[in-house]
């Protein structure tokens, strides 16, 4: 059986990998960003390189989007000349974190135009792209996602977790977990740090009990040692806090740990200039919080 078309639209520190994997798989893959130098490198490992989202579009079979937000996903849609391009019976395929009333707002509009739909964001930062070991919710028809579920598992390991939009109000909530965790094993190494036992040795003893994760092993270790190139940009954690937050006032709901951890990034992406860092990060804005010396 002939493997479909993919267009992959968005190739930065997330997608690239992704792409990776589906070449890997066999699968004829045409590749766009905005930033036409972070695709070219695909093309060594057999990847097409599209000049535009319309081109890429073009005869695939199935659109696979990790953009950086819903407004860069829904300018794509817009544009007359992908709209003319899709192909009959295509099916969009949104991967990158947006609102959940986009991504129904997404479903709807490409409906109207026969291409079918699943939100699927991810979970597991660029470690987890490069392992295809990405935690995937995914919306939408249960017909779509077994139809798409061999693609989606080139990548990760994905779960149908209920209609459109769920899949993006699943990344809310990891989001959410992420982000607080994040807060919580700052202080928990700064703790350590300034009480003067071993970090890296705290973590040892710590795992396998009921505080252990991976954001205390991965990002307990890069807030020890310094080590804030991305994985995850602090900019996109607080995108997510935001939609997160912006979901819970639709469903009339207060979560006083998210904004207050909103808050906290908020401060190190603006006044720390840390947004493009890596949000293990937030380390940095607890330290200046207690008046110490910040890298």
């Amino acid at each position: 059986m002939t493997k479909p078309k993919i267009a992959f639209l968005g190739t930065g520190l997330m997608g690239s990998r992704m792409a990776r994997h589906l070449l890997t798989a066999g699968y004829d893959v045409t590749a766009w960003n905005r930033t036409l130098s972070k695709a070219e490198p695909l093309a060594k490992e057999g990847a097409t390189i599209a000049q535009t989202p319309a081109e890429a579009i073009a005869g695939s079979d199935v659109v696979v989007a990790m953009l950086s937000d819903g407004p860069a996903a829904l300018a794509i849609q817009a544009d007359s000349d992908v709209r003319n391009a899709f192909s009959t019976g295509a099916t969009w395929i949104e991967m990158g974190s947006i609102k959940p009333e986009e991504a129904r707002a997404e479903a709807t509009d490409l409906a109207g135009l026969g291409v079918d739909y699943l939100d699927a964001p991810v979970s597991g930062g660029t470690k987890g792209a490069e392992a295809a070991s990405l935690a995937i919710m995914v919306g939408g028809e249960q017909k779509t996602f077994a139809k798409m579920r061999p693609i989606l598992e080139v990548m990760g390991r994905p779960v149908h977790v209920g209609p459109t939009g769920t899949g993006q109000l699943s990344k809310l909530a990891n989001q959410a977990i992420v982000a607080v965790t994040i807060g919580a094993v700052a202080e928990a190494m700064l703790l350590v740090e300034q009480g003067g036992a071993d970090p890296a040795a705290v973590r040892q003893a710590l795992k396998g009990g009921f505080a252990d994760s991976t954001i205390l092993q991965q990002h307990g270790e890069r807030m020890t040692t310094g080590n804030f190139v991305p994985g995850g940009l602090s900019k996109f954690q607080l995108k997510d806090l935001d939609n997160l937050l912006s979901e819970a006032a639709q469903l009339g709901l207060e979560l006083p740990v998210s904004e207050h951890i909103r808050e906290r990034f908020a401060h190190f992406c603006s006044a720390m200039d840390g947004g493009d860092r890596d949000h293990s990060g937030l380390y940095l804005e607890l330290r200046e919080r207690n008046g110490l010396e910040v890298s």
